[in-house]
């Protein structure tokens, strides 16, 4: 028999409000809470390198991510090399990413008694998804993407389009020397 993570992991319906799964969600918010007061920490930072070129190169292939940030387990969350996740200065408008989904039927959604399923989302290198964009469960962004700001992507963007809209829909190829 599954457990309850082994079928969140798998994509299936799950029963999110169970001890071991809620303990999870609290080690992940204690995780991320850590991680947002980190952002604003002015403890010094150890002393640079005499070359500052040792400095660059320790990080240049490191995810970058401005905070806050807010995430439910962390279980299936993998970053790639040199990605940026932004904050925009003065207002934070973020994208969300949603990967959660629920039973449609009220009677089997339940409340916190009832099921969830999760899907995977993945978002491929060189994307830029502007402020207040969402994206659903299920959905693969392509190479070189750009999703507009508001947007709501409910299906797939090809490598090297651009989508706008609720729902988001391509509007256009970008023009450019990468290859996918």
């Amino acid at each position: 028999m599954s457990t309850e993570k082994e079928k969140m992991l798998r994509g299936e319906l799950y029963h999110a409000f169970i001890p071991d799964l809620i303990a999870a969600r609290f080690r992940c918010k204690q995780a991320c809470n850590r991680f947002n007061s980190i952002v604003q920490d002015t403890t010094p930072l150890p002393p640079p390198h005499e070359d500052s070129a040792e400095d660059e190169a320790l990080l240049e292939d490191e995810p970058w991510i401005e905070g806050p940030i807010k995430i439910d387990y962390g279980f299936n969350v993998k970053l790639g090399a040199n990605i940026y996740i932004n904050a925009i200065a003065l207002s934070p408008i973020p994208a969300c990413l949603f990967s959660a989904t629920h039973p449609l039927d009220p009677a089997v959604r339940n409340g916190t008694k009832g099921p969830e399923a999760g899907k995977e989302i993945h978002i491929s290198e060189d994307c830029w998804l502007r402020g207040n964009g969402v994206v659903l469960s299920g959905v693969n962004i392509g190479k070189g993407a750009t999703i507009g700001a508001g947007s709501v992507v409910t299906k797939g963007v090809p490598a090297f389009h651009v989508a706008v809209g609720n729902p988001a829909r391509v509007i256009r190829k970008i023009e450019t020397s990468m290859t996918e």
